[in-house]
Order: structure tokens, then sequence, then C-alpha cells
């Protein structure tokens, strides 16, 4: 079996929030300012669609804004928006030494990702040996070609995947596309959920 994990508030709790206030200091314009630019329009949604490129999603920041701050700086502050979920570290190790492959199916763009994906997060994305993301993909779960699309990098049939994602929205498309999919609540009803299918690891 193909274990996929949801990334955000699942492997990493972020703040929307509060990358809109790290965006804003760095910008030297209001918090609200930056969440209505990202997203209560389409930027956001446009940059983990992949739509748009990093250098993009700059540019129209800084139209928005009519500021142009350092753009290592920004995507810095817009990056620095996620914690680990320390609960889940030693289930993730503990499959990954029992041998199973896992992999991250998330809703993501490049910048979040290249902020999680340098190392600073131990297991992550270490462990993980197939990443199915948004902005590559060009969707956003729950449409099913994301679902289709991370069968196809796991190279398994979507009926030999579990995946667990904390939207119930997300959890039912998967399961509408073939996977076994659970809704993340608590690693130890996680923990659960893996033992009930049979998956075996020393935790």
């Amino acid at each position: 079996m193909f274990i996929y994990f949801d990334l955000g508030n699942v492997i990493a709790m972020f703040d929307h929030q509060q990358g809109c206030r790290q965006m804003a200091a760095v910008a030297g314009v209001p918090a609200e300012q930056i969440w209505k630019i990202v997203f209560e329009g389409d930027l956001n949604r446009r940059y983990d669609l992949g739509e748009i490129s990093t250098a993009d999603f700059y540019e129209e920041f800084c139209r928005q804004t009519g500021k142009r701050p350092d753009l290592a700086t920004m995507l810095h502050a817009a990056g620095d928006i996620f914690q680990l979920n320390r609960s889940l570290i030693p289930v993730i190790a503990q499959l990954e030494a029992a041998g199973y492959r896992l992999g991250i199916l998330s809703n993501t763009n490049e910048c979040h990702w290249r902020f999680v994906a340098n190392g600073r997060y131990g297991l992550l994305p270490r462990a993980f040996s197939v990443h199915a993301l948004s902005y590559e993909i060009g969707a956003l779960k729950p449409d099913p070609k994301i679902y289709r699309a991370a069968a196809e990098l796991a190279s398994v049939a979507p009926e030999e995947i579990f995946f667990c994602d904390d939207i119930a929205g997300h959890v039912v498309g998967a399961r509408e596309a073939g996977f076994d999919a659970v809704q993340y609540t608590t690693t130890k009803a996680l923990v659960a959920d893996l033992r009930q299918r049979g998956i075996r690891f020393n935790y």
C-alpha cells in the first residue's frame, strides 16, 4: 500500500494570517490589504494552480500594493508560516522504517513548497518519495485530475493508496477517485485507521 499525506494541517500546521502580517511588514502596508490581495482575490489560487510563476506572483503583488520589497525577503515572509505537527513525526519515521512508500499530496505553491523542502524540517520531505503538488500538476483537490496524477506519480492503482487530509471535501474527492481516504483529526485516530488496514509499524 502507498500512503499519501496532506501537507498543510496534517504534516505541518500553517497560518495564512501570519504570512499576511509578515508580508505586510516587509512591504510596509496593512496586513488587511495583503489578505484582500492574496486570498480574497484569485492570486493565491492561481499560484497554487501553477497558472502563474513565483515571478508573476511577485510582480502582481508589487502592482497591487504599489510597493517593491526585496523578492527573497518577501518570499521568506510568505513561506515562514509552518510548524511541524510533532505528534505525527514519529509515525512517519516508523512507517518509513517499516518500508512503506510515502508521499505528499498537497494544494500548495512553489514558495511554500521550497520553504518546507529545503531541509529545515528534518524528515520533510526526505521521508516522502513522491510529491504530488497542485502547482506542478495544475489542479487543486478535490479536482479528480490531481488524484489521478497522484496515483500515476506513485505508480500504483488508486485502490492501492491510503490518504489522509484534514479537509472533508478533499477526502470525499479522494474516495471518489478510488483512494482509501480518511479525514485527519488526531494522530491517535490516524494510527488506529492505519492499523485497521493491516499496516504494521513500530509505534
